[in-house]
């Protein structure tokens, strides 16, 4: 079977003062960091060998692969950093603390940005307030205003068939790096996750999250949370 493994990058400073992040470039906390270490520590323990690895172009993401995979004495494999690996991008909510925005526009408004399918916050109007957002890492593509978890979908799929799932299922073993949403995004296409049910998937910081694919295809023979305690509630193999 062919291993995959989705690691969410570890604790970053908005996600401890609770504010809306999605692309700004926010340094990991210390637990942070020290998920990222346990991280590297279970799949080194896991068995689970890997032929390279993915993730994107934002920071929190990129150091937690790097600190995962000094962990696992892996630093040499080849990583691919891509912004279609992104967290979903939110818009006019990006930088504002979540439970004064509840307070401000109301408990189910903010519910519906965050947790609906297709509904995207309010369009960012001003990317200057978020320097990251207008660097050049960008150049060379138009930086979405606002997102759902639909419209993340939307750019994550066309990279998951056309990179991603040939290289599983020629049989190479994966480890992608990466964020809550694009991460939803990828366990929603593995376990054909409906748009009702997938609202309800969280995926927990620094936890990887290990997937047994069947031999020559993406269908997911088992997957499991490395760290149980750390666990959260995962669909059903379809």
């Amino acid at each position: 079977m062919t291993k995959l493994a989705l690691l969410r990058h570890g604790q970053s400073e908005w996600n401890l003062q609770n504010r809306f992040t999605g692309w700004v470039d926010v340094p990991l906390t210390e637990q942070g960091r020290a998920e990222a270490a346990k991280a590297g520590t279970l799949l080194k323990e896991s068995g689970a060998q890997f032929a390279r690895a993915y993730t994107s172009v934002i920071s929190r993401a990129i150091i937690t692969l790097n600190i995962a995979l000094e962990e696992m004495g892996e630093t040499w494999l080849p990583v691919t950093k891509d912004y279609r690996l992104n967290e979903r991008h939110y818009g006019g909510l990006t930088g504002l603390n979540k439970a004064e925005t509840a307070k401000k526009h109301g408990d189910e408004q903010v519910k519906i940005w965050r947790r609906s399918y297709d509904t995207p916050p309010p369009p960012l109007e001003d990317a200057s307030d978020f320097p990251s957002l207008t660097d050049r890492r960008y150049a060379n593509i138009d930086v979405p205003k606002a997102e759902s978890l639909k419209l993340t979908l939307d750019r994550v799929q066309p990279y998951w068939e056309n990179v991603i799932a040939p290289q599983l299922t020629a049989g190479e073993p994966l480890i992608i790096a990466a964020h809550g949403n694009s991460l939803r995004a990828l366990s929603k296409l593995l376990l054909d996750v409906s748009d009702n049910d997938i609202v309800g998937l969280e995926i927990p910081t620094g936890n990887p999250l290990l997937f047994d694919l069947e031999p020559g295809s993406t269908k997911v023979k088992s997957v499991k949370y490395l760290d149980e305690e750390r666990a959260r509630d995962l669909p059903k193999i379809p």
